[in-house]
C-alpha cells in the first residue's frame, strides 16, 4: 500500500495529512511496531523552513545547504519499557523522515529533541516542532534518513513525562532506533552509517544514548550536541547559587518538569511538594501535567518558587531531589566515538563551563581522551546556538 501512496504523493507539491494519521491505514511490520504516513514536504517547503521559519524561531540568520529533494514523514508506534519502573511496558512514538527518491542505502541521523511544553511539540508531530523542521530540511532534504523519538510521556504516550530521566531516555531512543530501522527495511531502505544529534535537553539525551549504544557495541560515526546540560547537578547549582544577570526566565521549567518526573519515575512520593513553596504547588503540578494554567502566575524568580532551604548548597546536595539531580549526567565514561559539543558564549541557559564539561572531563583522563571536542558558536543565545550549530553538524557528518 505504501508504494502506491508514495507514487501518489509525487503527483502533488505538498500533501499534509491529519495529525492523527487516519487518512492512511497504519502498516504493521511486527506485533509491536506500526507506522503511518503523516505528510510529504516538497523542496519549496523545506527551503522556506531554512530561509524564513528558522530565522524567526532562532533570531539569527544562518546559511544552510538548500534542500535537494522532498521528504516523506512517517509516525512510528512502538513498544518499549520503563527501566525505573521495573521495565514496565510502554507504547511510544517517533518520527521517520525519508528523502524522496535517491539511494536505497542512506546515512541515518537520530535527533533527540529539546525541552517542549506541549505533548505534541515533538518529532513525530513535526508541524508543531520547529527544531525538528530544521533537522528535516537540513538533513532529510539533503539525502539523509532522519529519526527522532518522542520521549516517554510525549507524543502518543499516555504516561507522565519522564523529563531528564536518564535510563528512560536511553531506552526510548535505543528501542526507537531498532523500530525505525525495521520500518525503513519495510519501505525498501536501509542505513549504513549512524549519527546522533541533539539540542538542549536533547543534547543530554544524545550523550546518554551514545553511552548506551557504545555499551551495546553499536558503532556511531559521530555524535553532536548544542547547548547540552551534560551535568544537571552542576547546571542547577549554578542557577541556585551563582546566577548570571542574563539567565533565562524559563529556567523555572527545568525544576518543575524534573521534580515531578523524578517523583513519578523514581518512585519518591512528595518529592515535588518538598521543593516548591506551597502557594505554587498546585499551579506547577498543572504545568507538568499539561492541564490548563496561567503561565504568568508561576514565578520566574526561583527564590519565590522554591523553598529557601534549597539555596543552601549542603541542604540541596543532601536532599532527595539533590541526590537524584547529582546523578543526572551523561559524559562520565571513556567515550569511544567522535563527539562535538557546541556551546554558545551568551547562552541564557547553558554556561560555557557546562558546555565544555565533556571535553574537560575527557582531557583530565591521563594524557587526554582526544575524541571529544567542545566548539564555540560565538556569542549566541540558546536558540541561536542550535541554529548555528546545525549546518556545522552536517558538514562534520558529511566528512565522516
Amino acid at each position: 500500500m505504501f508504494k502506491f501512496l508514495q507514487i501518489l504523493l509525487l503527483t502533488y507539491a505538498v500533501i499534509t495529512l491529519p495529525a492523527n494519521g487516519q487518512s492512511a491505514r497504519p502498516e504493521t511490520i511486527a506485533s509491536d511496531t506500526q507506522y503511518e504516513l503523516v505528510a510529504q514536504w516538497d523542496v519549496a517547503r523545506l527551503n522556506a523552513i531554512l530561509t524564513s521559519d528558522i530565522p524567526k524561531f532562532a533570531g539569527v540568520t544562518v546559511a544552510y545547504s538548500p534542500a535537494r529533494n522532498g521528504v516523506t514523514l512517517y509516525r512510528i508506534h512502538y513498544s518499549s519499557v520503563i527501566p525505573e519502573k521495573g521495565n514496565q511496558p510502554i507504547r511510544a512514538s517517533g518520527l521517520l523522515a525519508l528523502p524522496d527518491g535517491g539511494a536505497a542505502t542512506l546515512p541515518l541521523v537520530s535527533y533527540q529533541h529539546g525541552t517542549v511544553y506541549g505533548r505534541q511539540e515533538v518529532p513525530s508531530f513535526a508541524d508543531q516542532s520547529p527544531e525538528t523542521q530544521l533537522m528535516i530540511a537540513q538533513f532529510a532534504g539533503q539525502g539523509y534518513a532522519l529519526i527522532g523519538a518522542d520521549y516517554f510521556g510525549m507524543g502518543i504516550s499516555t504516561e507522565p513525562e519522564g523529563y531528564l530521566v536518564k535510563a528512560s531516555h536511553q531506552q526510548a531512543c535505543f528501542d526507537f532506533l531498532t523500530a525505525a530501522r525495521g520500518v525503513m527495511a519495510d519501505l525498501g531502505r536501509r542505513s549504513d552509517k549512524l549519527y546522533l544529534a541533539g539540542w538542549s535537553q536533547g543534547g543530554f539525551v544524545t550523550m546518554a544514548l551514545l553511552e548506551k549504544l557504545e555499551k551495546a557495541g553499536i558503532v556511531v560515526q559521530g555524535a553532536a550536541t548544542a547547548s547540552a546540560p551534560l551535568d544537571l547537578g552542576v547546571a542547577m547549582s549554578g542557577f541556585l547559587n551563582f546566577p548570571r544577570s542574563f539567565d533565562a526566565d524559563w529556567l523555572n521549567s527545568i525544576f518543575i518538569l524534573s521534580a515531578f518526573s523524578y517523583e513519578n519515575y523514581y518512585g519518591v512520593p512528595g518529592l515535588a511538594r518538598s521543593l516548591f513553596n506551597e502557594p505554587y504547588y498546585e499551579l506547577v503540578k498543572k504545568a507538568y501535567e499539561r492541564k490548563p494554567y496561567k503561565a504568568s502566575e508561576i514565578p520566574t524568580d526561583l527564590h519565590k518558587l522554591l523553598k529557601p532551604e534549597y539555596f543552601d548548597p549542603q541542604y540541596f546536595a543532601d536532599s532527595a531531589f539533590g541526590k537524584l539531580i547529582a546523578a543526572t549526567h551523561s559524559y562520565r565514561w571513556v567515550v569511544k566515538s567522535p563527539v562535538r559539543n557546541y556551546y554558545g558564549e551568551t547562552d541564557e541557559a547553558i554556561t560555557i563551563g557546562v558546555g565544555r564539561m565533556a571535553e574537560n572531563y575527557a582531557q583530565a583522563q591521563g594524557a587526554g581522551n582526544p575524541v571529544i571536542k567542545a566548539v564555540s558558536t560565538g556569542k549566541t543565545t540558546h536558540r541561536g546556538t542550535f541554529a548555528t550549530a546545525v549546518p556545522q553538524w552536517k558538514a562534520w557528518f558529511d566528512g565522516r
